[in-house]
């Protein structure tokens, strides 16, 4: 089918805006999708349509000179002040309790090591995801199963010289696993320290050293070997959304997670920002600081722009790593003494650069601010030099 001179005329206008980069790659893609739902529209109808647009996106650009830092702050901060200290709650799974509101904002720009509840949304892979039964196989492959977990008690026996686990045969049924799969991750895990025995749902140890204290050192290592499992995830619940299984694990760990045959490696989250980046690089950690912040704020209703996230999480991974917005962070390596010390520790800030006979060279907003001279932003931020002409009458 032949296209229509008007379509000829869209497509070629598209082009050229495409070529000139007045409008982004996104926005032209959905004005071309809008137009399309329109049908039939004259040549005069589709310019005005497309100067409007370009027009609303100039005029939403920000001016050069204007305090994006500041607003940005500002729009996050006073929002903050509005959300709940609810800390646990995470919508749809009761089993799980997930940081939210507010201390969960002040993790994610803390950058903080470990978050206080870290948790993963792991997918299945496509053919195994409507199947319930492959679902609890795979979470029964994520879940760290403990000695302890499956023991029902784990004694010193003093006539045997030798540590008794009694294993319950419920929980072992439950977690798929045998007695010699337990006794294989004991020796793996004590090595030549002792010699493991397996029978009928008992496991004896025999240590090659005697005395009571390296029964009893023994036997607290003992329960804390991992038989089944990856490390730090202790709890996982299976969920049904629309078609497909999906696993919500209590505890992260990313790496180990990837490897688990049956998952969906593009569709594995985890709210552990520090992870992200060790396994996936900072692209993806700088992705995670926006989606993990603009879900908090939306979980509690706050109607922040997706820019101002966008701007912190641009200003927290810029350098390659991720930086906190705090003392130890961004605001500690500011060039400027005084804007060091405007934000905390002042004494210490001073002291240090009287000590070393610092210069500060004045370019930010605060140090300004605080000597009263006038910022470097907006009408600030020219210097304007005028050498008017003289005509010769006047000389």
């Amino acid at each position: 089918m032949a296209k229509s001179d008007i379509e000829k005329y869209m497509e070629k206008r598209f082009n050229k805006m495409k070529a000139e980069r007045r409008l982004p790659p996104r926005v032209i893609g959905e004005l071309e999708e809008k137009l399309s739902e329109y049908g039939e529209i004259t040549e005069n109808e589709f310019n005005t349509i497309c100067d409007n647009v370009v027009e609303s996106y100039e005029r939403s650009q920000v001016e050069p000179g204007e305090a994006v830092g500041t607003v940005a702050a500002q729009s996050i901060g006073e929002p903050g002040t509005q959300m709940t200290l609810r800390t646990f709650h995470y919508a749809g799974v009761a089993e799980l309790s997930v940081t939210q509101g507010l201390p969960r904002l002040i993790e994610i720009v803390d950058a903080r090591n470990n978050p206080s509840t870290p948790t993963m949304k792991v997918h299945l892979i496509p053919d195994i995801a409507g199947d319930r039964n492959e679902a609890k196989k795979i979470a029964r492959n994520i879940e760290m199963v403990l000695v302890e977990s499956v023991a029902s008690n784990v004694s010193i026996d003093l006539l045997r010289q030798a540590i008794d686990i009694r294993l319950d045969p419920e929980l072992m049924e439950d977690k798929d696993l045998t007695v010699e799969h337990v006794a294989e991750a004991i020796q793996a895990k004590i090595k030549n320290k002792g010699e493991v025995e397996p029978s009928e749902n008992v496991i004896f140890v025999y240590p090659t050293n005697e005395t009571l204290t390296e029964l009893q050192r023994l036997s607290e290592k003992i329960r804390e070997v991992r038989v089944k499992g990856i490390s730090d995830v202790t709890h996982v619940v299976i969920r049904k959304e629309g078609d497909e299984y999906v696993l919500y694990t209590e505890g992260s760990n990313l790496e180990d997670a990837l490897e688990i045959e049956g998952i969906d490696p593009n569709r594995v989250h985890t709210n552990n920002l520090r992870e992200i980046y060790h396994v996936l690089g900072i692209e993806a950690t700088r992705n995670a600081i926006i989606k993990e912040a603009m879900s908090v704020l939306n979980e509690q209703g706050m109607d922040v722009d997706v820019r101002h996230i966008i701007l912190v999480a641009d200003m927290m991974t810029a350098d390659g790593s991720i930086q906190q917005i705090g003392r130890h962070g961004i605001s500690g390596a500011k060039q400027s003494t005084l804007a060091r010390a405007a934000f905390e520790v002042t004494i210490k800030h001073l002291l240090g650069a009287g000590i070393a006979g610092t210069k500060d060279p004045l370019r930010g907003i605060t140090e300004n601010v605080i000597l009263g001279q006038l910022i470097p932003l907006g009408t600030g931020a020219i210097d304007l030099l005028m050498s008017p002409h003289v005509s010769p009458k006047e000389e």
